[in-house]
C-alpha cells in the first residue's frame, strides 16, 4: 500500500469535508453517504465529545474512508486522535511542538500569515492549511502569498461554501478547500444522507485548476 502523505490526502479530492459530529451513530452513515459522493479525505473537528469514537467508528467500517481529525490543538489531541485511527491531523494554527510530533503522520497545519508561513517553512513543511480563509482577506491574501512562498500548497478553510470554493480552486497554490456545507447540520440530525451524498458528488465534480 502506498504510504500516505498529506500531499496524497489533498489530492484525494477539491473538497475535504469539515465535519462536526454530533452522535457516534451517525459517524458510519455520514462517512458512507460522503465517499458515494466521491469525498473520501474526511476531517473529525474535536467539537464535540463524539468526535473520537466517531473517528475509530469510520476507521473499523469504512474503508474507503479517510479519517482525519480537525481541531488538534495540543499534543494530547493528536495522541488521543492517532489512537482512535485518525489517519491525518489537521490544526487551526502551526505549533512547532505538534508539528514535530506529528511528523510521522500527514499533518496539514494552519497559518494566516506571512511570519506563520515562513515558520513552517523553517519546520520543513509546505503544505498548509490557510485559516480562517474568508475573515483572513481570503483569495487576494493566498495570491499574494504565492510570490514570496511559490513552493507551498494550501487548504483554505473557513468561510468556504459552494458558492465561492471554486474561486479558491482556481489558484494555482490551491489544492483542496475544506468545508462544512456538504454535511449541513440539519441534514445530518435528520439522517437525509442522500441529500449529504448528493452534495458531496457536486463538491467532488468542482475543478481545481
Amino acid at each position: 500500500m502506498t504510504e500516505l502523505t498529506i500531499e496524497r490526502v489533498m489530492a484525494l479530492a477539491p473538497v475535504i469535508p469539515v465535519l462536526t459530529i454530533e452522535r457516534r451513530e451517525h459517524a458510519v452513515p455520514l462517512a458512507e453517504a460522503l465517499v458515494k459522493g466521491g469525498l473520501r479525505a474526511l476531517e473529525i473537528t474535536l467539537r464535540t465529545d463524539a468526535a473520537l469514537a466517531a473517528i475509530g467508528a469510520i476507521a473499523a467500517a469504512v474503508p474507503d474512508a479517510v479519517p482525519g481529525v480537525g481541531t488538534v490543538t495540543t499534543l494530547e489531541d493528536l495522541a488521543k486522535a492517532r489512537a482512535a485511527g485518525a489517519r491525518f491531523a489537521v490544526s487551526p494554527g502551526f505549533d512547532p511542538d505538534l508539528a514535530e510530533a506529528a511528523r510521522d503522520m500527514p499533518f496539514l497545519p494552519g497559518i494566516a500569515t506571512a511570519s506563520e508561513a515562513m515558520a513552517a517553512q523553517r519546520a520543513g513543511l509546505r503544505c498548509l492549511k490557510f485559516f480562517p480563509a474568508e475573515a483572513m482577506g481570503g483569495r487576494a491574501v493566498l495570491q499574494a502569498l504565492a510570490g514570496p512562498f511559490a513552493g507551498l500548497i494550501f487548504c483554505p478553510t473557513g468561510g468556504i461554501g459552494r458558492n465561492n470554493a471554486a474561486g479558491y480552486l482556481d489558484l494555482k497554490n490551491v489544492r483542496c478547500v475544506g468545508g462544512s456545507w456538504v454535511a449541513p447540520r440539519e441534514a445530518v440530525l435528520a439522517e437525509q444522507w442522500d441529500v449529504i451524498s448528493a452534495l458531496a458528488a457536486d463538491a467532488a465534480a468542482l475543478m481545481p485548476h
